[in-house]
């Protein structure tokens, strides 16, 4: 099948810019969402299946049965699949929970896959991720730790967006295509509360409770005391008249939380970045 106009236009492009890094293979940070398996299946086009491994981070922000989706993703598209841990909740920078979380986030995840590239072909492997053009839009510190530890973004650095990811990855018969957006949990969490192990366990039980009455974009905020409960906007009110709101509500409550609510304006990615923030803390030196 040719290539068409709009998304799967793209591809050759793409293709060329992962063989024009010059290296004889790739490692893919693969969380198991549709930009990083667009990522992974140009990788295994432009060098080959076997020239090309996903690796998952797996830690307490990695939301519990991702991991096997992922696995699904890599097999379908041809390449090896592995996890590797890594350890940044356990990081004070990163526990803090601050305007720069993603930035600790994804040093120690980079860090580590650069180790990995190293040791097996040295210079011959390059680190790629998924992130796209739209992110430079929002407030990604961890965009500051990809260029520091070297990791190429092929759809950002093509000017691909959200909208052409999705298409090239319907194109390319990827099963996450319409999958909501994937995000750690630490996201969840407003900034300056810690965060901890047990409290990403909680919101992610407190997750799947809303996920079950038939939700499929939910997030579950950490406000202290509250949990904001977001949807897309169009499923606010069929959440709120569901008839297992209530229970469900109850049973976050019974999570630690005093109160809980629907937060009326829908889900909205960011939603908890600090007013003002700037996309890339350019110069930022920890």
């Amino acid at each position: 099948m040719t290539p068409g106009p709009g998304g799967p236009g793209i591809l050759p492009g793409l293709v060329e810019r992962v063989r024009g890094y010059g290296h004889a293979r790739a490692l893919v940070a693969f969380s198991g969402g549709v930009d990083s398996a667009v990522v992974l299946a140009v990788a295994a086009r432009a060098l080959a299946g076997d020239a090309v491994t996903a690796v998952t981070a797996v830690s307490p922000s990695y939301p519990a049965g991702e991991l096997e989706a992922a696995r699904e993703v890599a097999r379908g598209v041809g390449v090896a699949h592995r996890t590797v841990a890594t350890h940044e909740v356990e990081r004070d920078a990163y526990a803090r929970n601050d305007g720069l979380r993603c930035f600790h986030c994804k040093t120690e995840l980079y860090s580590t896959l650069g180790r990995i590239a190293m040791e097996e072909t040295g210079n011959g492997t390059v680190v790629l991720a998924g992130a796209n053009a739209d992110d430079a839009l929002d407030v990604r510190p961890g965009l500051l730790a990809a260029e520091r530890q070297g990791v190429r973004n092929p759809l950002l650095e093509a000017g691909v967006g959200k909208a052409e990811t999705r298409a090239l990855a319907r194109w390319l018969g990827l099963p996450v295509a319409d999958k909501p957006a994937l995000a750690c949990l630490s996201s969840r969490v407003v900034h300056g509360i810690r965060i901890t192990p047990a409290l990403l366990a909680r919101i992610d039980r407190a997750e799947r409770a809303v996920r079950a009455l038939g939700f499929d974009q939910v997030r579950v905020r950490h406000l202290g005391d509250t949990a904001s409960i977001e949807v897309p906007s169009g499923d606010v009110a069929r959440l709120i008249g569901h008839p297992g709101y209530r229970r469900a509500a109850a049973a976050l409550r019974t999570m630690g939380w005093e109160r809980v609510a629907v937060d009326p304006s829908g889900y909205r990615q960011g939603s908890l970045n600090p007013a003002g923030a700037s996309p890339r803390p350019r110069g930022y030196s920890p």
